[in-house]
């Protein structure tokens, strides 16, 4: 109930922003379909659109240190890590796995896309563990699915977690800095002693400083969020009033980021850039993520309705599935287009309704996905994991009834 009470609406909206910026980069990929704003193209968000990725890394970072925060500044209880790392496999497990063995089973398999049973093997094996991004054989050359790497950074960054919680009770700035320290230094070597930088530029030690900024969010919310309450009328309007100006001016910075890292040339100036301009990037987005929850009502209403609770719901679902439905599609040749690369061609009707049905096909496979596997499989392991914690509470009963006959 307390995490309830405790939701912050506002960032469902922006879990879904960030979220459908990459998903409109995957499809823009194979519908090369440019929109526009009257005048105004949005060429260059799709070419970049990639880099939405970090938002969602850091609105992670604070919603997992949003609890240690508390304890810190409101002498909380220190989350259990045992439950932490539970919450996060009931969370993330069930669909990354369900993900992982359809795109074998309906995908590489029935396609022939390996060239020996070890390599499948192989395949299969670093993503059951989370380590896929380790090799470039899994990371680079996977063929179960396009996205799956982000959910082995996050498996990986949540080990870091507890251990981070624990020592901002201590001293916060030492973490924060540490962690952008070690994370500038790597991406700082990979770029000026690197000419391809693949297999670094999305590692979890290039997100150290984006999960030091989510932390710092989360300080800088607790904080506002109890100055808050003695707040005059007065006061909060003042401060909604310049929460929407931070508000504007980070996504008018997050636009400029993007827009220059758009005119990247290759793939190595694409990669590099990518890791140099990840820390202005981290940036602009921490300004909208805290700003967002003291904006004036109508910003809050459009990021924190039922509709965005409800997309935010089925969002990582949605980004597991949406590049490989966008994939399938095209090697379907679904929607027909008279053009065998009629993206190419500028088939204009073909790329409407391939967005159209590439979007839609999406939200329903994330839909069934969510409530067909996600939940019913968290509320077994929950059941799984209350079994064993009785269990272990029996034996140490158990235990302590002998020591006392003992005695």
């Amino acid at each position: 109930m307390a995490e309830a009470r405790r939701r912050i609406p506002e960032l469902d909206g922006f879990r879904v922003v960030m979220v459908g910026i990459v998903a409109w980069y995957h499809f823009w990929q194979q519908s090369w379909l440019t929109p526009y704003i009257f005048s105004y193209s949005l060429d260059y968000l799709l070419r970049a659109g990639y880099m939405a990725v970090d938002g969602t890394i850091l609105l992670s970072a604070f919603l997992l240190f949003l609890p240690y925060v508390r304890s810190a500044l409101e002498e909380a209880e220190v989350p259990d890590t045992r439950n932490f790392f539970r919450r996060r496999v009931m969370r993330i497990m069930p669909s990354y796995l369900f993900t992982t063995f359809l795109m074998l089973f309906a995908v590489a398999l029935p396609y022939g896309l390996y060239a020996d049973a070890g390599t499948l093997v192989y395949d299969v094996v670093m993503h059951v563990f989370c380590i896929s991004n380790w090799d470039v054989r899994t990371y680079l050359g996977t063929q179960l699915g396009g996205s799956s790497w982000t959910i082995a950074v996050e498996m990986q960054l949540y080990l870091l977690v507890p251990f981070l919680g624990r020592m901002l009770k201590k001293n916060p700035m030492a973490v924060f800095f540490a962690l952008c320290a070690i994370s500038a230094y790597f991406r700082g070597y990979c770029v000026y002693t690197m000419h391809e930088y693949g297999m670094v530029v999305n590692q979890p030690l290039s997100f150290l400083d984006v999960y030091a900024l989510g932390m710092a969010c989360a300080f800088g919310y607790v904080r506002l969020e109890r100055a808050m309450k003695t707040m005059s009328g007065r006061q909060k309007k003042v401060l909604a009033l310049a929460a929407t100006a931070v508000f504007v001016l980070s996504v008018w910075l997050l636009l400029q980021v993007i827009r220059s890292q758009a005119r990247s040339g290759d793939m190595a100036a694409i990669q590099s850039g990518q890791m140099i301009r990840r820390p202005a990037l981290a940036a602009a987005m921490s300004g909208m993520l805290l700003s967002l929850p003291f904006c004036l009502r109508p910003v809050r209403w459009v990021f924190g309705n039922p509709v965005m609770h409800f997309l935010s719901g089925i969002s990582m679902n949605f980004y597991l599935l949406h590049q490989n439905i966008a994939v399938q599609l095209r090697r379907w040749q679904i929607p027909f287009s008279e053009y065998a690369y009629p993206n190419q061609q500028g088939d204009r009707p073909w790329q409407f309704r391939y967005m159209l049905l590439v979007t839609f096909s999406s939200l329903l496979a994330a839909i069934l996905v969510t409530y067909a596997v996600e939940k019913p499989a968290a509320a077994g392991l929950r059941r799984l994991f209350a079994a064993m914690d009785r269990r272990r509470d029996e034996k140490r009963r158990r235990a302590g009834k002998k020591k006392t006959k003992t005695e």
